[in-house]
């Protein structure tokens, strides 16, 4: 198991430190070297044992100081100069700083005025007036801390699904190759795709459930194993817990819908089984119209233990763990009455809707959003695939905060199999930090090498620009500068609370913006961004030709899915656009992609599942 995750969370803890102790800019080196060592290849431990120090030191923005450090955890298991920042200020600094608003500075700031160390540290001192009384800070500051901690600690409970989705992949190549298993998925809501996840849960088809769980128990990439019994075990990887279960290969099918979830779903479904005499649960679909009135109720297989979310797309989770819903792992066999009844379906997923009278549902779709019924009437829609987007039209370069060159990011866009990639480096404006946006003298300068890049590619390349949106819906880039450029993606990146409709609106009504990108501002686990009128804002999107954007990186998937769904239904375009920073990034796009399809995207709703020449008349259309 790689232990670059490990590291680069050491390392920006480490940055953390030195941000709040204001030593200049080296806790920027450190985010550096974090993020390259955590999307590096090859394992951090690997390179240390083939060429120590030198090794580590050819990892991108690492240098020779950060692989030093590297290589003393990796020799000793810690790295002295963090041990030295801990015993100095001994706060939960990854806790502290997921309150939004909070800081590596405002967390030495109030350790040393008050001693907060913990949340519930912060949480008292906010309760108590305590904080406004600290230089530099204020009622208004206190009040935000306070209302963003309940947040906080929600958020920590839950990861994102770009974090949980490689783990859960790893455990499903680790256990199809074991020959106990016959048949392997994930479960829950990290099958349908949701932003944020409790735990990893995987369901296995096999006849002996115990030599599953003992080669389940055995993955080499499991930290410690947490329980194991004969049919069920729970291990923890990279920090995550995952949490598998084994089933009968002849009720696999009956098992993952079930598990797969949402309840509002599940029960819809179970609803329409019973107008047909039938019975849904884990083991099966089952007849059960011969079964007389003193026969087991119906209400045995409920799934109402399952935890709710309904339709929303937000924070909460909202199907049951694998531990908990199953059969319990001490029983022989659960209880009969579950499997009352003549048994008509349950080996395949696809057998299973089928009984019920339905069209097999995709995982993204089951939410309760009207799925269930337009299974029924044959009328699902034909959704998005990976393989039908074509381009990016938002990506960063070296010219701001990204890290490739322009010819860079171009050859890794065409490398990635792209026709097309758009440059929208960020223009200056609120929410920019540390100089990273171009002004327009600078932008126009961009735009001469970009056309000679161009010039050469194996990509068509859009020049642009990824403007700021103000909080009265101003562009921050000079009319005549948009004009000339190919793709102006506006983005908000400040003053992210309240109301953002008419913010939204204003932008969209610009006769230069193309693409409203990452239109709530939202940060998974570290703020909700700002509230939106979503049909007010997809009308005005559709009246004006402007594409919504849902950016797939993983740390935002915003616009969120039910918001996708309305923007589809008032005729809005959709861009699927990574924001990408470096060459790697491009891979996030099937967390897009899954998002537009929660989102009942088709092809033909994405601006760019069209070719080069399609994206340009859209382009030019405004």
């Amino acid at each position: 198991m790689s232990r670059n995750d490990e590291v680069a969370t050491l390392l920006e803890e480490m940055a953390d430190h030195l941000e709040a102790r204001d030593v200049d800019y080296k806790h920027k080196s450190y985010r550096r070297a974090a993020d390259s060592i955590r999307a590096h290849a090859v394992a951090v431990e690997t390179l240390h044992a083939e060429g120590g120090e030198d090794a580590l030191a050819e990892i991108d923005d690492v240098g020779d100081a950060i692989a030093a450090k590297t290589a003393e955890y990796l020799e000793e298991g810690v790295i002295g100069e963090l041990e030295e920042f801990r015993a100095e200020m001994p706060v939960e600094m990854d806790a502290l700083t997921a309150v939004e608003g909070v800081g590596p500075k405002t967390v030495a700031s109030l350790y040393e005025a008050l001693g907060v160390e913990t949340l519930d540290d912060l949480e008292a001192a906010a309760e108590a007036g305590e904080i406004r009384e600290v230089s530099g800070f204020g009622a208004k500051t206190e009040e935000n801390i306070a209302e963003n901690i309940p947040f906080a600690r929600e958020s920590r409970k839950r990861s994102l699904l770009g974090e949980a989705r490689p783990v859960a992949e790893r455990a499903l190549s680790f256990l199809d190759a074991r020959p106990a298993v016959e048949r392997v998925d994930v479960a829950g809501s990290l099958r349908r795709w949701r932003p944020t996840i409790g735990d990893v849960d995987v369901l296995a088809a096999g006849d002996d459930g115990r030599a599953v769980v003992d080669a389940f128990a055995e993955w080499d990439a499991a930290d410690d194993v947490i329980e194991a019994g004969t049919s069920k075990a729970s291990v923890r990887v990279d920090g995550l817990r995952v949490d598998l279960q084994v089933v009968v290969p002849a009720e696999f099918g009956a098992a993952i819908q079930y598990f797969t979830g949402s309840k509002a779903h599940n029960l819809e479904f179970r609803n329409r089984a019973i107008d047909r005499e039938l019975k849904v649960n884990e083991y099966g679909v089952f007849d059960v119209s011969e079964l007389d009135s003193d026969g087991p109720s119906d209400e045995s297989d409920d799934v109402s233990d399952l935890s709710s979310d309904g339709p929303s797309d937000g924070q909460s989770d909202d199907v049951s763990e694998l531990d908990s819903d199953g059969p319990s792992d001490g029983a022989d066999d659960p209880d009969e009455s579950q499997r009352a009844g003549e048994r008509v379906a349950g080996e395949t997923e696809a057998g299973v809707y089928e009984a019920v009278g339905t069209e097999w549902v995709p995982p993204e779709l089951r939410e309760n959003r009207g799925e269930v019924a337009a299974a029924a009437d044959g009328e699902l829609p034909d959704l998005l695939e990976v393989d039908d987007i074509r381009g990016d039209l938002h990506c960063h370069t070296a010219w701001s905060d990204g890290e490739p060159t322009i010819a860079g990011l171009v050859e890794a866009a065409a490398d990635f199999g792209h026709d097309y990639v758009a440059v929208t480096d960020h223009a200056t404006g609120p929410g920019m930090v540390g100089g990273v946006g171009l002004d327009d003298e600078t932008l126009r300068e961009q735009l001469a090498e970009v056309r000679a890049v161009a010039a050469d590619a194996d990509a068509e390349v859009f020049a642009g620009v990824e403007a700021n949106i103000g909080a009265d819906g101003s562009v921050s880039v000079a009319d005549d500068v948009l004009s000339e450029l190919d793709c102006v993606v506006a983005s908000p990146h400040s003053s992210l609370d309240g109301d953002g409709t008419d913010r939204l609106v204003a932008a969209i009504e610009h006769p230069e913006v193309d693409v409203v990108g990452h239109p709530t501002g939202r940060l998974l686990n570290q703020r909700p961004g700002h509230d939106i009128d979503i049909e007010t804002v997809a009308e005005a999107a559709a009246a004006e030709g402007v594409a919504l954007e849902i950016n797939a990186n993983p740390n935002r998937l915003d616009l969120r899915s039910s918001y996708v769904k309305v923007a589809v239904e008032a005729g809005a375009t959709i861009a699927v656009d990574t924001d990408a920073h470096r060459p790697g990034s491009f891979e996030y796009v099937r967390y897009g992609v899954h998002t537009a399809r929660r989102g009942w995207c088709e092809p033909d709703d994405v601006l760019n599942c069209r070719d080069a020449d399609g994206v340009r008349a859209f382009l030019e259309g405004r």
